[in-house]
């Protein structure tokens, strides 16, 4: 199909005709009030698109106008995301106005679709007329057409001027349904603070998603680490006693990482869960269960009163303990662990030290994994700083402080 006649079999064009055509409505209903049937002519349509202007300008000044407006022109002006042209319905807003610098954009808008829909207005009653006009003149008839000149002197060869009218009615339509798709997003787009809004929305639900992976990485490895080390020790043991335990243990981890779980697909199904109903540190002696369960000998040191340190950094340094424990597991095996966490009045220290295995500097995958490399990104949102490594001791740290008056 040649590219002229292209436009004819997309739903778009005669959207966009349709939405030129209603603004006529304004015009044709002040224009009544001011004009008279019997005057009814070519000069009518100057009544229509000048009568209105005022009181569109004052319609203008209602925020929601801005509103209806947008969603008009998302609706059927680009109908549609299976259209090229859908690209620009992100261009448009459907808010109402906010600014004075909105109220104006918006007065341009319905001005510019005043004019061009009662120009379409016209040409879509006027032309198709004059195409019939020659037709009859084609047939030998007189054609005398409300607004415009008679054919006085019919003949066949009217027949040829047939298609003009329509062909020139045709252009016109798509040339002005393209000028309003292009006009919206300017007239009716997004003011700078929309779209600044828009950022940040856009920024924060990164973040949480970025928040997201690291809870269901600390968790759920945290848990996996666990089940696995306790399936091969009881394995190994070979005791009935110590498999009970085991199973026991791989039970209660597993569902309280069920519940970390339903917690972040809460968040994914925009129900995100209250911040309080995630862990903190003053239950961070569940934790340390999951590490003795698995066959570590933890000793632990508390310190200050945990149960006032801020929410953020409370649940927070839970996570990073968790990831600590989880690294000495998945790297070390069961070790014996040191886990010493202290709220003082201006900080929060939080470490995790476990002997390396076999002396080696480094653990296996140690520093190269996303779980320290999380506890570093943790504490420096939070203002704090986290270090990770091997101590002159011949044993693995991890060691963070976390400012608490900031926050607190």
């Amino acid at each position: 199909m040649p590219a002229m006649l292209r436009p004819l079999t997309r739903a778009v064009t005669y959207t966009r005709w349709v939405h030129l055509l209603i603004a006529t409505v304004a015009g044709v209903l002040t224009g009544y009030l001011r004009y008279e049937a019997r005057h009814a002519g070519a000069g009518v349509w100057l009544w229509y698109a000048t009568l209105p202007v005022p009181v569109l300008m004052l319609a203008a000044l209602v925020p929601a106008m801005r509103r209806v407006e947008g969603v008009q022109a998302r609706l059927l002006l680009v109908p549609g995301p299976q259209d090229p042209e859908g690209r620009a319905t992100a261009g448009i807003s459907t808010a109402p106005s906010r600014s004075w610098r909105d109220r104006g954009r918006t007065a341009g808008w319905l001005l510019l679709r005043l004019e061009a829909g009662v120009a379409v207005s016209a040409l879509t009653v006027q032309l198709p007329t004059l195409a019939v006009a020659f037709a009859r003149a084609a047939a030998g008839q007189r054609s005398a057409f409300t607004g415009l000149p008679a054919i006085e002197a019919p003949h066949w060869w009217y027949g040829l001027l047939v298609p003009l009218p329509l062909v020139v009615l045709f252009a016109v339509v798509v040339g002005a349904g393209s000028l309003m798709a292009a006009a919206a997003p300017l007239l009716l787009g997004p003011s700078a603070a929309e779209r600044l809004a828009s950022l940040e929305a856009r920024t924060e639900r990164l973040l949480e998603h970025n928040r997201l992976a690291q809870e269901l990485h600390d968790s759920i490895g945290h848990a996996l680490t666990v089940s696995v080390v306790q399936a091969g020790a009881a394995r190994a043991a070979g005791s009935a006693e110590f498999t009970d335990r085991a199973l026991a243990a791989i039970e209660e981890t597993g569902r309280q990482a069920l519940e970390d779980l339903e917690r972040a697909l809460r968040l994914l199904r925009q129900d995100a869960p209250r911040p309080a109903d995630r862990p903190a540190l003053t239950e961070a002696e569940r934790l340390l269960e999951s590490a003795r369960a698995a066959g570590s000998a933890v000793h632990a040191e508390f310190g200050g009163p945990l149960e006032t340190l801020p929410g953020p950094v409370s649940r927070e340094g839970y996570r990073m303990v968790q990831e600590a424990l989880t690294n000495v597991l998945r790297h070390a095996g069961p070790v014996p662990v040191s886990v010493r966490i202290a709220a003082g009045a201006d900080t929060l220290e939080l470490e995790v030290r476990n002997p390396l295995p076999g002396g080696s500097a480094v653990p296996a995958g140690g520093d190269q994994g996303r779980g320290l490399r999380g506890i570093r990104e943790r504490a420096a949102l939070l203002g704090g700083e986290a270090e990770t490594g091997p101590g002159d001791d011949g044993e693995w740290r991890v060691r963070v402080r976390l400012p608490l008056r900031r926050l607190g």
